[in-house]
């Protein structure tokens, strides 16, 4: 068996569920480091460049007319030499065109897909034809000197070495992935796509704007859409908690454990352990199985809509300190202070004017903290 190219970076236990990562043009495996950590405690991680891209050789993408499909089978010969058959792929924007397409076209390997900042079609052909003849013939440095710009929201400081990558790709490879998406459009096979599939975007992001991500959860049968408050086209690198959140919710293999830590927060979740007694053991265990294994991993909703439903639930009941906890929780499911705001006033309609008072009082006391 040939090896695909570079040897990929795999994390996690070898038993592990496998879990595929495509990157974004223009960066590195490495814009997936925010999310590791926590995506190979319970899966083998597998990330890979881009031909041309950090490690990848520039020879692994036909010079000229280069597609999507040559991208994809690169991940399926990539599989293959890893005696992998079938796997779950989250990939961000042009990853993610390689996962759809390997989910239309080879639907027994792709067990399931998660789809960041990205499109079933990313605009007219010409825009791409033109920035793939500006590399030929200045390279990728003015691309780089805009990167920031393209991939992250106004003020954000992270990010430099994946900017970096953007320049030290190589110019012949990445006018190729240039031209595979300006002939790249999915828009007509969408509903052939039938692995359980997540949508993740960022509001802010110019490259894929949210009609894009509406476009592939509407015409992915079943498909749930995640919107990440604060966070352009590198929503993972600029949101990282939010976005490893909505993964980890979306992956097979996720347990209660798994969820209950990944909308709370570890620090929330090792202090409840660390006060767990024998007679309250069983009481954690049914907690974490039944809310957080059962409910909270079901597909109808997003986590952002179940926060909502859980912070109305909670003023409901006059459950403050529960409500604090959720009010930390919402703001790790993307929901902005501003959001929350709008919840508690739907409560004081529906759930009295005192019992609004008292959440907004909550409420405002958290985020401060948060703030803090």
């Amino acid at each position: 068996m040939n090896s695909p190219g570079p040897h990929p970076r795999v994390d996690g236990a070898a038993w592990a569920p496998p879990l595929i990562l495509g990157p974004s043009l223009g960066t590195s495996l490495a814009v997936w480091e925010p999310q590791v950590p926590a995506l190979a405690r319970h899966h083998r991680v597998i990330r890979w460049d881009l031909p041309g891209h950090g490690s990848a050789p520039a020879s692994l993408i036909p010079a000229a007319g280069a597609t999507i499909a040559d991208l994809g089978r690169l991940v399926l010969n990539l599989a293959d030499y890893l005696s992998i058959d079938r796997f779950a792929y989250a990939g961000i924007s042009l990853g993610g065109a390689i996962g759809s397409w390997l989910a239309v076209h080879h639907p027994e390997r792709v067990g399931s897909l998660a789809l960041v900042c990205s499109s079933a079609h990313f605009g007219e052909p010409r825009a791409w034809h033109e920035r793939a003849a500006l590399v030929r013939k200045e390279g990728t440095e003015q691309l780089a000197t805009s990167a920031a710009g393209r991939w992250f929201t106004p003020g954000f400081t992270g990010g430099a070495a994946l900017v970096e990558d953007q320049r030290a790709a190589d110019p012949g490879a990445y006018t190729a992935c240039c031209d595979a998406l300006a002939a790249f459009d999915l828009r007509a096979d969408l509903h052939r796509i039938t692995a359980p599939t997540l949508v993740i975007a960022g509001r802010e992001d110019r490259a894929t704007p949210l009609a894009h991500a509406r476009e592939l959860a509407d015409g992915i049968p079943g498909a749930a859409l995640t919107e990440i408050a604060g966070a352009a086209h590198l929503a993972g690198v600029e949101q990282p908690e939010h976005v490893t959140a909505a993964l980890l919710g979306h992956l097979p293999g996720s347990t209660g454990a798994t969820v209950r830590r990944a909308v709370l927060g570890d620090a929330h979740v090792d202090r409840a352990t660390d006060r767990t007694t024998r007679f309250t053991a069983p009481f954690q265990d049914f907690i974490t199985r039944y809310a957080w294994g059962e409910i909270w991993t079901r597909p109808g909703l997003d986590r952002r809509t179940r926060s909502c439903v859980t912070l109305t639930a909670l003023v409901a009941g006059g459950h403050h300190e529960e409500l604090a906890m959720h009010v930390r929780a919402a703001l790790r499911n993307g929901l902005t202070p501003d959001e929350i705001g709008e919840v508690l006033l739907q409560t004081a309609v529906y759930c009295g004017v005192p019992a609004a008072n008292a959440a907004f009082a909550v409420a405002d006391r958290t985020l401060r903290e948060e703030e803090n």
